[in-house]
């Protein structure tokens, strides 16, 4: 995904999405994610796939004593230094294939709305479980299944353009799915429920939280959420290492 992130028009594009402009007040799922986070102080934390470093800065002023936060995307990570900086927190350019993942690192590893541009989950699990110390706390959030399995990611409308229904199709078959964002093609990548949760539980993870994403009472009215509340968009997950720190499958 770091090609379309550093085509300056899609960049461009995104830029001006509420959550570009206003950081973690303009991300409709904030005010669920938020109260999954376990207490940083004096942690070691990781962002996957960590954009603007909203979620960096958020950890640092939190007492968090080390940051990491690596994106594929060199404009991504650029925005982050000029946005986000603060001396616990570094920034690198880095897709989440080619990270080391160093062994019992990390106290917390945290991805938002990554996952669903990765084939292969599992690895990314078993590198996640690796680097965490024993009782390293896993929390993501990623484009529910529901809404990756949505023809084209798109509602089915009237002639007037109101939304009649959230079409799904060949949901039980995982893949690539070709979608419009910020009006751009990008290929996202579909996961089952089974695949995303039970794939954690294989790994060895205890899941602690599982929730769908609805809009904040503060967003909710808002004309862009009207119909986010019909189907769920984003899946929010809380899972932690085993306490003996060994790999389970």
């Amino acid at each position: 995904m770091s090609g379309v992130y550093d085509d300056e028009n899609f960049f461009q594009a995104y830029a001006q999405m509420p959550r570009s402009n206003l950081g973690l007040a303009g991300a409709g799922e904030w005010h669920q994610l938020k109260n999954l986070f376990p207490d940083l102080t004096g942690k070691k934390v990781l962002d996957l796939g960590c954009g603007y470093g909203w979620h960096c800065a958020y950890a640092a002023a939190h007492g968090a004593a080390e940051v990491v936060g690596i994106d594929a995307s060199e404009k991504m990570i650029r925005e982050a230094e000029k946005r986000n900086a603060a001396p616990s927190v570094t920034y690198c350019v880095c897709d989440l294939d080619n990270y080391d993942y160093p062994a019992e690192t990390y106290d917390c590893v945290v991805s938002n709305l990554v996952l669903h541009y990765i084939a292969d989950l599992d690895q990314v699990y078993r590198r996640v479980y690796r680097t965490l110390v024993p009782r390293g706390v896993f929390l993501f959030n990623i484009e529910h299944p529901t809404f990756t399995a949505g023809v084209c990611q798109q509602w089915i409308r009237d002639d007037a353009g109101h939304a009649l229904y959230w079409p799904v199709d060949d949901y039980f078959s995982p893949g690539a799915r070709e979608t419009v964002f910020v009006g751009k093609r990008v290929v996202k990548q579909h996961h089952t429920l089974t695949q995303i949760l039970m794939g954690l539980l294989n790994t060895g993870f205890l899941l602690q939280a599982v929730e769908e994403a609805v809009p904040s009472p503060e967003m909710v009215g808002l004309p862009e959420m009207a119909d986010e509340l019909r189907r769920p968009m984003m899946l929010l997950v809380r899972a932690q290492k085993c306490g003996d720190g060994r790999l389970r499958w």
